[in-house]
């Protein structure tokens, strides 16, 4: 007999003598009781019970003789066992059982066991308070030890899917083939455990789980009397002596919680008190006061307080944990955080990604901020580009200013000096246009850069292709009987300029109106650096502007190229020509150069391409000339341009 169980006959005995000695709580009612003992034998236990409701001599079920001791209800046992095993007999005669030690979920079945009650709560908020109370003091680490029982395996299921659900890891599990025995006396009760289980002594656990029933189960029956026990007890509500609310609910469960104030954890053979508080039935955490926890080393002579070990070190700052294959999930290895991300705590599960605006440090358990990347106008390449942007405008309104001061003259006559005005104040936009490409993007520069390129571009091509038509049909003119010279003069040059440039503006609306560029962020590309850009908004709108660039600077070269070996006083179609090869050149290089740039060094190599392009086209066509304007006047008449190549 364990004596923890004794106390509860007693407790018996004192309850039925109150009650009997008190005429206000049953007047006229006098209540006894017997008591057996299940010696936990289940064919036992249904003999007992059968005997306890047919009292007679001799064994004879469902014959009742006598009314003196009538059974009305039956309180027993502790173990889920044994009042399984009343329950099956005492349902069949409706006689009410009350249950004041653990019970399986099963028993929940209303239908099953109608007249079973139970004055303890559900098993599973004890199952949730010690989750609960295993997550306060970060205890991931646990053995489970457990009867080798149904009850037992039904723990196992339960708590060892909790644990999973919470990232607690179970260091093993124990089932012991005799039942364990509890006591109050700390040291007794560890020599016991130590005892049974060796691998307590072995296992490096935060904490031991330990699920059991009594040795010796002892329940009590035959309550005696006359009162209506069932519809009592289905109704019953009331205060007892320490003022706790006694209540069962619909399926005959006591309607309370818990209160855990007293765990008691042995690693590495410390020995720890605490007083928590109490953990809801309806569906509230466990409250743990912090400032009732108390830390007793009366068993100093066990150690320390337990260390947070667990089957692994913890992972330090920058690391995450890796799982172990064929190993339980608590079991990992610390790995260096991939690229782009970060762990700033000890023992984080995973590695978390920076936010885009930031960037991992060289630990990798910290974000920076990441720095802007723009072509900004203190920047080398910017100073450089606006540099180069202003001389050659400088340069292109001084070969305008030659040409229109020496208008009059043969050689400006000689390459019209309406398309050479257009052409040159169009290069002289395209080089200013560079200077919308730096500086932080913002809406309006991003609206009009690219489309701003792509019409002025598309002007100064125009007027080179107008040129070198205007040269071949004046060729052509020059032959005896040609039709051709209707079609000579500035009305069919400015028709291709116009007509060209419209179809370039066309594109360019289009764009604007379905899919404009505007300013973006692009936080992946570099680590560092988070890149402040235009994005185009259509790519096939962009491509489509470039493009038709292109099909108009391939025509110019051809027509210019079939153009070349026409007489001396037409020969401008050599040097447009050399232009519209330099200027294709810059743009096929730029393409592939743009698309393996990133940043500010894309942006440099659009603002390069578009000064080289135009500076070839400004010095091949003008410079030879602006040489014999400036450089020697006497070879600027009519009758040398005949003789003489320019």
């Amino acid at each position: 007999m364990v004596t923890k169980f004794y106390q509860h006959i007693l407790a018996l005995v004192f309850a039925i003598d109150e009650i009997n000695e008190n005429p206000w709580i049953l007047p006229n009612v006098t209540l006894g009781f017997h008591i057996y003992d299940s010696y936990t034998d289940s064919r036992k236990t249904y003999r007992t019970t059968l005997d306890l409701l047919f009292k007679s001599r001799q064994f004879f079920p469902n014959y009742k003789c006598g009314i003196q001791e009538n059974v009305i209800g039956v309180i027993g046992g502790l173990s889920s066992d044994t009042s399984s095993c009343m329950a099956d007999i005492l349902s069949l005669y409706k006689i009410p059982q009350i249950s004041y030690g653990s019970f399986e979920p099963a028993m929940n079945d209303p239908n099953k066991f109608h007249s079973f009650y139970r004055m303890v709560p559900s098993e599973a908020l004890q199952y949730r308070g010690i989750v609960q109370l295993l997550l306060h003091f970060k205890w991931k680490w646990v053995g489970l030890y457990v009867i080798d029982n149904e009850g037992g395996e039904q723990f196992l299921q339960t708590m060892e899917t909790m644990l999973l659900q919470n990232g607690i890891c179970s260091a093993f599990i124990e089932r012991a083939q005799t039942h364990l025995r509890f006591s109050d006396n700390i040291e007794e009760m560890f020599t016991y455990i130590k005892g049974i289980f060796p691998t307590f002594m072995l296992s490096n656990a935060n904490a031991i789980l330990i699920y059991g029933e009594s040795g010796t189960i002892t329940w009590l029956g035959g309550i005696i009397g006359g009162i209506k026990l069932h519809s009592f007890l289905q109704r019953i509500s009331f205060n007892n002596s320490v003022g706790d609310a006694i209540t069962l609910d619909e399926h005959g469960e006591l309607a309370s919680g818990f209160d855990i104030t007293n765990l008691v954890t042995f690693q590495n053979k410390s020995y720890i008190r605490v007083k928590v508080g109490r953990l809801d039935p309806l569906g509230k955490d466990l409250t743990i006061d912090n400032d009732r926890i108390e830390w007793h080393r009366d068993l100093t002579q066990f150690g320390q307080v337990p260390p947070l070990s667990v089957c692994n070190d913890k992972c330090r700052h920058g690391y995450g944990k890796k799982r172990e294959e064929g190993k339980k999930f608590c079991c990992y290895t610390c790995t260096p955080c991939p690229d782009r991300m970060v762990s700033n705590e000890k023992d984080e599960e995973t590695c978390v990604s920076c936010p885009e605006d930031q960037y991992p440090n060289k630990g990798q358990d910290q974000c920076i901020p990441k720095i802007p990347n723009f072509l900004a106008f203190d920047d080398t390449l910017a100073i450089l580009s606006t540099f180069f942007a202003l001389l050659l405008s400088l340069i292109t309104v001084l070969v305008l200013g030659i040409f229109i001061k020496h208008r009059d003259t043969a050689i400006v006559k000689a390459n019209n000096r309406s398309l050479t005005y257009i052409l040159l104040i169009s290069l002289l936009f395209c080089f200013l246009c560079t200077l919308m490409f730096i500086g932080k993007p913002n809406e309006v520069t991003c609206l009009l850069r690219q489309t701003a390129f792509g019409i002025i571009f598309c002007v100064s091509i125009s007027s080179i292709l107008a040129k070198t038509v205007s040269v071949v049909l004046a060729f052509m003119a020059t032959k005896p009987g040609s039709r051709m010279r209707k079609w000579i003069g500035k009305q069919l040059a400015f028709s291709i300029i116009l007509s060209c440039s419209h179809i370039q503006v066309g594109i360019c609306a289009l764009w604007l109106a379905t899919s404009p560029p505007f300013p973006d962020l692009d936080s992946h590309t570099m680590l560092d650096q988070i890149v402040l850009l235009c994005n185009e908004g259509s790519v096939t709108m962009f491509c489509c502007v470039l493009s038709y660039m292109g099909f108009l600077a391939i025509v110019s070269f051809t027509v210019a190229f079939l153009a070349r070996k026409l007489p001396d006083s037409f020969n401008e179609a050599k040097f447009i020509t050399f232009s519209m090869l330099v200027f294709c050149s810059v743009w096929l290089s730029f393409i592939p150069t743009y698309l393996s740039t990133r940043g500010k060094y894309m942006v440099a190599v659009e603002i390069f391409s578009i000064l080289t392009s135009s500076a070839g086209l400004l010095s091949c066509i003008f410079f030879p000339k602006c040489y014999i304007i400036v450089v020697r006047p006497e070879l600027n008449n009519k009758g040398h341009l005949i003789r003489k190549k320019i």
